[in-house]
Formats: C-alpha cells, sequence, structure tokens
C-alpha cells in the first residue's frame, strides 16, 4: 500500500471519519486490482 495512502488511512481513523475510510477503502480495492492485472 502506497505511504499517502497509509497516511490517509491513519487520519480517517483517528477522526473516526466513517465516510472517508469507506471512500479510501473503495480506492484500495481498485488500485489493488488494477496492480494485479497489471
Amino acid at each position: 500500500m502506497p505511504s499517502w495512502l497509509q497516511n490517509q488511512f491513519l487520519k480517517a481513523y483517528a477522526s473516526k471519519d466513517i465516510q472517508q475510510i469507506k471512500t479510501l477503502n473503495q480506492c484500495w480495492f481498485f488500485y489493488y486490482k488494477k496492480l494485479l492485472n497489471d
């Protein structure tokens, strides 16, 4: 996982921002699938 994404996750969890966490999860799965397919 890229460091910029890890930092975003840490901020979202620290502020308990559920919507941000869900969005970051979607970004991560999209990014991860793309990495596997390349």
